[in-house]
């Protein structure tokens, strides 16, 4: 008996909408001052003369109150973002995908129930509570598991990654769900495939366009998280810049008319917020047999 084989879907992104072209804009600009930015922007930390400059040739994005360049710090802190909102992401896939997939398939019985009864318990912890509860057990300093230190940006994606995962794994239990259904899997199971094959050799890719969606989602969940935990002094501490302690940090001199202090890397930060989601609601869109993107299946 011959398995009938999975139609792999297959999503190709064309951007057909002057929105959807913004949010690629917005992303790139953000991806690109967090890559080359530090590379041409000097120093981050070093201090000079001119303290709280407005935005001029020398200093684009103006000067702080130690003199230090702003656009320097800004490109700093975009890295940070990205860099922790990548890391974030790729760990709460890396932990749900599996959990997931699992719950799907065995839909309705008693693993499936155990999986998601434990994630529902970490989904109803809000991810600042969540945050400020951590923090506060165990400070902003670096702590020390054994002979492995924890730095605060490690605790922020630790902390991102975990409040991500009951998301991701309930999308990937639904889309796991709706493949299990399909005849190729009853097929595959008839001729004798190993369980971990069809789990994470047919499902699994048919998962992924679902879990990509998700994924560009959770980028701007991410920034907008890190860069909020930033403000509040909660995130990554200083003398490390990022967007979230630029924008808190700048927010005291607004009412001198030092706009660019605060606006600036507030600026970007919604730059990176506003792409990454609108690229995600395009593929989304393309799920749905919507908007932007074409989907293929072989």
């Amino acid at each position: 008996m011959s398995a009938v084989l999975p139609a792999t879907r297959r999503v190709r992104f064309l951007p057909r909408d002057g929105l959807t072209w913004f949010g690629v804009a917005c992303a790139g600009l953000f991806c690109l001052l967090a890559v080359v930015g530090p590379l041409v922007s000097g120093d981050p930390n070093a201090a000079g003369p001119d303290v709280l400059a407005a935005p001029s040739p020398a200093h684009p994005f103006g000067t702080d109150q130690l003199g230090r360049d702003l656009f320097a710090r800004t490109a700093a802190g975009t890295q940070v973002s990205l860099a922790v909102s990548l890391a974030a992401v790729a760990l709460g896939l890396l932990l749900a995908l599996p959990l997931g997939i699992l719950a799907g398939y065995h839909g309705g019985r008693l693993l499936d129930d155990l999986i998601m009864r434990v994630l529902e318990i970490v989904q109803a912890l809000p991810m600042f509570v969540l945050a400020m509860f951590v923090i506060g057990l165990s400070g902003t300093a670096t702590a020390h598991l054994g002979p492995i230190p924890i730095t605060m940006t490690t605790k922020v994606v630790l902390l991102l990654g975990a409040a991500f995962v009951p998301y991701f794994a309930r999308v990937a239990r639904a889309a796991t769900m709706a493949e299990t259904g399909q005849e190729y899997v009853s097929a595959l199971r008839v001729v004798g495939v190993p369980r971990v094959r069809i789990l994470f050799g047919e499902l699994l890719p048919n998962v992924a366009p679902a879990m990509l969606v998700q994924a560009f989602l959770a980028m701007a969940l991410a920034i907008f998280a890190e860069g909020g935990l930033g403000f509040l002094g909660l995130g990554v501490q200083l003398p490390q810049a990022t967007l979230g302690n630029l924008t808190g940090g700048g927010t005291g001199y607004l009412p001198a008319g030092i706009w660019w202090y605060s606006v600036l890397p507030g600026a970007i930060m919604l730059a990176g917020i506003l792409g990454f989601n609108l690229i995600g609601d395009a593929l989304s869109d393309s799920l749905s047999g919507r908007g932007t993107t074409h989907v293929e299946t072989r």
